[in-house]
């Protein structure tokens, strides 16, 4: 995912913990803490404090603690690289990030040239590991995998009817967009409209107005919960009750902030919810008896975390060219969302999407599709 923010702070950046005492191991945990897509970064900090804490508590990895710092890159590869260059002076032992894929694939080349082990909780572009070097890895689907389940439903559902197919011009909002109209397109299903729309902007009117026009009863958006928000309660107030429907980027209630009760059945994919998942049970308590929240992307971040642990132990230190070939080679991960293994590319293995509703302020996953 990524997101590219025109703000004098885009160049700036945050890192923010404790210094590390002789003997630690220090990782990084990269995304976005500011800008319009911070409630992720607070996703990902809450998913990482609550991993560390329990590495920690149970003696840590190979006779080391884990510290961690924190960089702010506000999905802005830009910033991403500057973000990049300070963990690598840094030596961190892993990265654990970026968020966006826009920001993780360009930080990725600054790690691999460092031999700095990468991981991502959430950048779901191909292109992160398809064209990626021997260090980058993540614990979530892909979007040519998310865009399947989108197309096919939209193919099915919408058959003979018109919909629309809009991206926001990211890596990840035109990335899955893309993927979802080739799943439909592929499945009989032409789009009436394909368009892209600017990141950003407070009124969509005017799309809005070209939606109306070409008389769609779907939207796919590739994109961001922002963007989304804002074109879910525009269709309403001007009378157009077409089905909106997007990515993993709608997980956090930043959504209905915006759009209140028009946000009423909206339609989003992502992985079967890992909160309902009984090896999380004692992690989600942690996290929800401390004040945090453990949605979206939050355990996902635990798991990239569980995941760099367990490949040190295995190795028996924190070399990142072993980490990584021992993650590529197959190896079962326990992790708080489940039973996973990546292959030689660094993707996990048979990724599950599904699809979400949003109802009364709260998402939940839904069989209507």
């Amino acid at each position: 995912m990524k997101r590219i923010l025109a703000t004098a702070a885009a160049l700036a950046v945050g890192f923010g913990a404790t210094a590390a005492m002789a003997g630690d191991v220090t990782i990084s945990v990269s995304g976005p803490f500011t800008g319009s897509l911070a409630s992720f970064g607070v996703q990902l900090k809450t998913g990482a404090e609550a991993a560390v804490k329990d590495i920690n508590a149970a003696g840590g990895i190979n006779g080391s603690m884990v510290k961690v710092v924190y960089g702010d890159d506000a999905c802005d590869p830009k910033q991403a690289v500057a973000v990049a260059n300070k963990n690598a002076a840094d030596k961190v032992s892993a990265v654990i990030g970026h968020f966006c894929s826009g920001s993780s694939i360009p930080a990725s080349k600054v790690y691999e040239e460092a031999g700095i082990v990468q991981i991502s909780a959430a950048s779901t572009n191909p292109d992160f590991t398809d064209k990626g070097g021997w260090n980058v890895h993540r614990v979530c689907g892909r979007d040519d995998a998310q865009g399947r389940v989108a197309g096919a439903f939209l193919a099915k559902k919408y058959a003979g009817k018109a919909i629309a197919i809009l991206h926001d011009k990211s890596a990840y909002g035109k990335g899955l967009a893309d993927q979802t109209k080739m799943a439909a397109n592929a499945a009989g299903l032409t789009e009436a409209m394909y368009e892209a729309i600017n990141p950003g902007e407070k009124d969509y009117t005017a799309v809005v107005s070209k939606l109306k026009e070409a008389k769609v009863e779907a939207v796919y958006l590739g994109g961001y919960h922002p963007e989304g928000g804002l074109i879910q309660r525009q269709m309403r107030e001007q009378g157009l009750n077409a089905q909106l429907i997007m990515g993993d980027s709608v997980n956090t209630k930043e959504f209905w902030a915006i759009t209140g009760d028009s946000g009423e059945g909206m339609l989003f994919t992502f992985a079967p919810d890992p909160q309902k998942f009984p090896e999380a049970k004692a992690v989600v308590d942690g996290i929800k008896a401390s004040g945090g929240n453990p949605e979206g992307y939050t355990l996902y971040s635990y798991a990239a975390i569980q995941s760099w642990a367990a490949a040190a132990k295995a190795t028996g230190g924190f070399d990142s060219h072993k980490i990584a070939e021992w993650l590529r080679a197959g190896n079962e991960l326990n992790t708080v969302i489940g039973k996973i293994k990546m292959d030689k590319k660094g993707d996990i293995i048979d990724p599950v999407y599904v699809f979400y509703a949003w109802s009364k302020g709260e998402y939940a996953e839904t069989m209507t599709p």
